[in-house]
């Protein structure tokens, strides 16, 4: 049996799944396979697993996913459904065909993300109640879902469009990239379909630009291939697709897969939007609008005692201004101060939804990092110093602008160990850090 496995999978048998396992192991998602429902129940309480996949060919596949969570206890377990488009409750994805390992790896790494911020919603939440504000998630927009078609014209394009209009959705049809780029900047979507040419170079190219754009990275995009052919799925999967259809796909079907992946979306930015809306609760730092040093304290008391019950690692990383000559004449002159807001706006844009980011002393700030590792949280750490560090900052008239280095240290929750022991144990790693 793996030491370490982190996707459960019920199966009565390998026939329908048994290369998909194969394909998410060597991808390092490393499986485990239980053959009955009390297997996989007795799994959910030995490991740490971070989501399940079940067979709808099993005999107990209509009772699993209520047993699967309750029997994963604190930790918000993510449920994938393989054979069948009909999710019911409790499943977060569900999939007809056995998909590509890379294409499932891709969306099992987002329904991870989207539990831990469902998570942290609840925490932070709770926290903020403390100390007199309140956090809505409210409910996702309940106006039909906006998808963009990209794509010469076809009858089957034509013909997903008309489906997809009779499922309720607002359909926009952009003939060429130029255009697509023009409506996707315009208005807001949830979802976008490009239209597969035989060397898919106008799809790779919206697809391309899409993830270069901050504001559109999220969108889920979904391929539909022209022709049957050769393709290196696991290319166009990495290349930033969600869904990959082939020209064999009716247009239901495809039409199934869109729709679930926009309203997943959709259902992501309003957590994503609450979390957000914090900022504005009376309760932050005027200054930045991050976790004051009083707030910070108590959530972090409540995050990590949630790490140890979910059986997720925490990091907390600290970040404090390096001292050098030129920020000693920025500091002097208080154009260090002027600067405040804008580092921790910066901070704020840079760190994940479900990351907690605070301001501990004016030049001293805090992350919280949720189900991140400590090696990883020191690379996130270093990176946001990074960016900051690229930024220049303005030190008055006749001077050269000033730029902001960070000594960083990094602590990862110990098990039995205090929140306030491992915000020390991160302090101390800053001191014996070098300037990032």
């Amino acid at each position: 049996m793996l030491s370490d496995p982190r996707l459960l999978v019920v199966a009565p048998n390998d026939d329908r799944i048994g290369a998909l396992c194969r394909g998410l192991d060597g991808l390092g998602w490393r499986t485990m396979t239980a053959r009955t429902g009390g297997a996989a129940v007795a799994a959910l309480g030995d490991f740490k697993l971070e989501a399940a996949i079940i067979d709808v060919d099993h005999p107990e596949a209509a009772a699993l996913p209520e047993a699967l969570r309750l029997a994963a206890g604190a930790r918000r377990l993510p449920v994938v459904w393989i054979g069948s488009t009909v999710a019911g409750e409790g499943i977060d994805l569900a999939m007809a065909e056995v998909p590509h390992p890379t294409q499932l790896g891709l969306r099992l790494e987002q329904l991870v993300r989207a539990a831990i911020t469902e998570e942290e919603f609840r925490l932070r939440r709770q926290t903020l109640g403390l100390h007199g504000a309140t956090l809505d998630a409210g409910d996702p927009d309940s106006s039909p879902v906006r998808i963009l078609i990209a794509g010469a014209p076809d009858h089957r394009f034509i013909g997903l469009s008309n489906t997809l209009t009779q499922a309720g959705a607002e359909v926009v049809a952009a003939p060429t990239p130029y255009t697509a780029f023009d409506y996707l900047h315009e208005s807001p979507f949830d979802a976008a379909v490009l239209w597969g040419a035989p060397d898919h170079a106008p799809a790779l190219s919206i697809a391309s630009g899409m993830k270069r754009n901050t504001r559109l990275y999220h969108i889920p995009l979904a391929l539909y291939l022209r022709s049957e052919g050769e393709i290196n799925l696991g290319e166009l999967y990495n290349r930033g697709f969600s869904e990959v259809a082939g020209a064999s796909t009716p247009e239901p079907d495809i039409a199934a897969r869109v729709l679930a992946l926009a309203h997943t979306h959709r259902r992501h930015l309003a957590i994503r939007k609450a979390l957000e809306g914090a900022r504005g609760s009376g309760v932050m730092d005027p200054t930045t609008g991050l976790f004051t040093p009083t707030l910070f304290a108590s959530h972090l008391g409540r995050v990590a005692e949630a790490a140890t019950a979910r059986r997720r690692p925490l990091s907390i990383c600290v970040l404090k201004v390096s001292e050098n000559e030129t920020l000693g004449h920025a500091r002097r002159g208080g154009w260090l101060d002027r600067a405040m807001p804008q580092i921790g706006a910066m901070v704020s844009r840079l760190v994940r939804v479900e990351d907690t980011a605070a301001r501990l002393a004016p030049e001293v700030f805090a992350l919280a990092l949720p189900a991140t590792p400590g090696p990883s949280a020191r690379l996130a750490a270093e990176r946001i110093a990074a960016v900051i560090g690229c930024t220049a900052f303005d030190a008055g008239p006749d001077r050269s602008p000033f730029v902001v280095e960070f000594r960083v240290g990094v602590a990862e929750l110990m098990p039995g160990e205090s929140a306030a022991a491992v915000l020390e144990r991160a302090s101390a790693d800053l001191h014996a850090a070098p300037a990032a």
